[in-house]
C-alpha cells in the first residue's frame, strides 16, 4: 500500500473514531512499524503515547454512545477529526518521504470518514430501529481498518 493510500485511510479512521487513527499510530511508531525518530512526531513513539491515546480512544469509545454526544459534523468534533487524521497522515508521510503530502491526504480522509461515517451510520440506525448496532458496527470497523492499516506500513 503506498503510503498517500494509507495516509487517506488512516484519515476515514480518524473521521469514524478520532483517537482510534492516533491511538493506532503511536503503537505502530512505539513497536517500531513506523520510524518517527527523526521527525517531530517522535512524540508518537514515546513509552507513555500509545497508552495516552489508548485511554482517549477507550473514552471515546464509550462517550460515542451516550444520547447527549453533540454530532460529528458540529465545528469542534469535525475540527478534531480534521486535526487527528492530518497527524497521522503527518507521520504516514514522514515513514514514506514526504510529510505534507500525508497530511494533506489524512486530512482528506478525515474530511470523508466524518461526512461518509456519519451517513453510513445514519442508514444503519434507521434498519435497525436504532443507534446502538450501528455504533458498534462502526465502532469496530474503525478499529480493525486501524490495525490492519498500521500493520501494513
Amino acid at each position: 500500500m503506498t503510503f498517500i493510500v494509507a495516509a487517506v485511510l488512516i484519515g476515514v479512521v480518524a473521521g469514524l473514531r478520532a483517537m482510534a487513527a492516533p491511538a493506532a499510530i503511536s503503537w505502530a511508531a512505539h513497536l517500531g512499524w513506523i520510524d518517527l525518530s527523526a521527525s517531530w512526531l517522535a512524540f508518537l513513539g514515546y513509552a507513555w503515547t500509545p497508552y495516552v491515546f489508548t485511554a482517549l480512544a477507550l473514552v471515546e469509545l464509550v462517550t460515542d454512545q451516550l444520547p447527549s454526544t453533540p454530532s460529528r459534523k458540529v465545528p469542534p468534533q469535525f475540527g478534531a477529526r480534521i486535526v487527528m487524521g492530518a497527524l497521522c497522515g503527518a507521520a504516514i508521510g514522514v515513514a514514506g518521504g514526504s510529510p505534507i503530502v500525508g497530511l494533506v491526504a489524512g486530512v482528506v480522509g478525515a474530511i470523508g470518514g466524518t461526512l461518509g461515517g456519519a451517513a453510513a451510520r445514519a442508514k444503519l440506525a434507521a434498519a435497525f430501529g436504532r443507534d446502538l448496532p450501528a455504533a458498534l458496527i462502526e465502532d469496530a470497523v474503525a478499529i480493525l481498518a486501524a490495525l490492519l492499516i498500521v500493520k501494513s506500513l
